[in-house]
């Protein structure tokens, strides 16, 4: 009829301006709004006309619905997956789906979907859109041996922040109790302190001598460690230190477990680390260059260079401009993990007198930028090296690893120019003294 020929010249319409606004990447891909309990999922499929038919499902997000998920994706040869990382709830949808398809995940901020019309069938829809048009920025995903050091490796992280913790309640005890320990020993909880704190636990109230549990090695006098231990501490501060003593005994345990562990997994990547050691303040803690391959894991080729790197790590300056005008330069909040790392490391690096190229460069910036402008420079730096590392399998070297930045034509200066450029600032030229040649 006359109306259905009206329609599909409207429809053929539409579809001819949305491929002019944009193109198609990817015929046949799916978008996936995962949640807790349940996983909606939209296939589109263009055809060689330039048509999309959307296939939409609902998928339970235990195994048997993830295998479910696998299966009618492979029915519709649907190879190319994208998701948002929600949670923790993305992690078992990609370990399912990373054996048969190619899955992209993606940051919630390149997913958003408009305000006002948003259902969780329409999230999908839009995924799907987004994804098929490559306006999607992939997140980077490790290789699963990777992925299992870095979860233990943040694991172990964690165990140290709340032995942390402890050790600090632990303290707050020996404070309220008048029990200056802190004040005689460098630490608190090293073999001489903690055994005349297991006493005063075991026998609160009761004055003792010191003298049999200090170590010969100690160089504070005893008198000094005798006045210090003179208060007095409660019952229930008692208990609430054995506690803490208790409970700091079996993390450390739970940490040399874990040790344990990341060392077998570590093994495959011997050679990488060792080149990694190399590195000025990787080779004091076996764990620093542990912990950087967790994060970065060992294959280059996922960063196009060191810039890609740095700015994976938040190590770089952001892109804000408007009006030509720059609104912001501050770095982004990405490198959770790494990023502290670096910075603990760069801050000894600046230190240094055999390692003098980091602090030059320190120096020079922080005179214009200020200090902590300064050290992110210098762990920008560092990321430069670990990349040229890993991807030409080579060790550190002082000046292998420098950016080549030409010289500016308007900062070229002839003889006579900067001749008048020091007069102008004050200096006085003279002509060298000629060295008298011997008879």
């Amino acid at each position: 009829s006359l109306v259905d020929i009206e329609s599909a010249a409207i429809l053929a319409n539409i579809f001819r301006r949305r491929d002019a606004m944009f193109k198609i990447f990817r015929k046949n891909c799916c978008g996936l709004d995962v949640h807790k309990t349940w996983i909606y999922a939209c296939i589109g499929i263009t055809d060689a006309n330039g048509r999309t038919e959307y296939k939409q499902a609902r998928f339970s997000s235990f195994s048997k619905g993830l295998r479910e998920l696998d299966e009618w994706l492979t029915m519709y040869s649907c190879d190319e997956v994208c998701m948002e990382s929600a949670g923790k709830y993305w992690i078992p949808v990609f370990n399912v789906l990373e054996k048969n398809h190619s899955v992209t995940l993606a940051h919630p901020k390149y997913t958003k979907p408009q305000k006002g019309n948003k259902t969780d069938r329409k999230d999908a829809k839009w995924i799907c859109d987004l994804f098929m048009c490559d306006m999607i920025k992939p997140s980077f995903i490790p290789p699963l041996a990777i992925r299992n050091l870095r979860d233990l490796i943040r694991y172990l992280r964690k165990l140290t922040n709340m032995e942390t913790g402890e050790k600090n309640r632990a303290q707050n005890c020996l404070t309220v109790s008048n029990l200056k320990l802190d004040d005689v020993f460098s630490d608190v909880f090293g073999k001489s302190a903690l055994s005349i704190t297991r006493h005063i636990i075991d026998h609160p109230g009761e004055s003792f001598d010191v003298a049999p549990f200090v170590d010969k090695r100690c160089k504070t006098p005893i008198e000094e460690i005798q006045a210090a231990v003179d208060g007095a501490i409660s019952s229930e501060q008692a208990v609430k230190l054995r506690q803490c003593l208790d409970h700091i005994e079996e993390l450390e345990s739970r940490k040399k477990r874990i040790i344990t562990e990341i060392t077998r997994l570590v093994n495959p990547f011997s050679d990488t680390l060792s080149l990694l050691r190399t590195i000025p303040g990787f080779n004091s803690n076996p764990m620093t260059a542990v912990t950087v391959l967790s994060e970065i894991g060992s294959d280059m080729n996922v960063f196009p260079s060191a810039k890609h790197l740095c700015s994976w790590a938040g190590c770089c300056p952001r892109n804000d401009q408007s009006g030509g005008k720059m609104k912001s330069t501050r770095i982004s909040r990405a490198g959770t993990y790494l990023k502290p790392l670096l910075v603990q490391v760069a801050n000894a690096l600046v230190k240094s007198k055999k390692h003098t190229e980091f602090g030059e460069r320190y120096r020079r910036i922080k005179a214009r930028r200020g200090h902590k402008k300064a050290i992110i420079a210098i762990c920008r730096m560092i990321l430069t090296a670990i990349w040229n590392i890993i991807k030409k399998q080579v060790p550190y070297t002082s000046d292998g690893f420098k950016q080549k930045r030409p010289t500016k034509p308007s900062k070229v200066l002839t003889v006579s120019q900067a001749l008048h450029l020091l007069r102008i600032r004050g200096y006085t030229i003279r002509d060298e003294p000629q060295e008298a040649v011997p008879a």
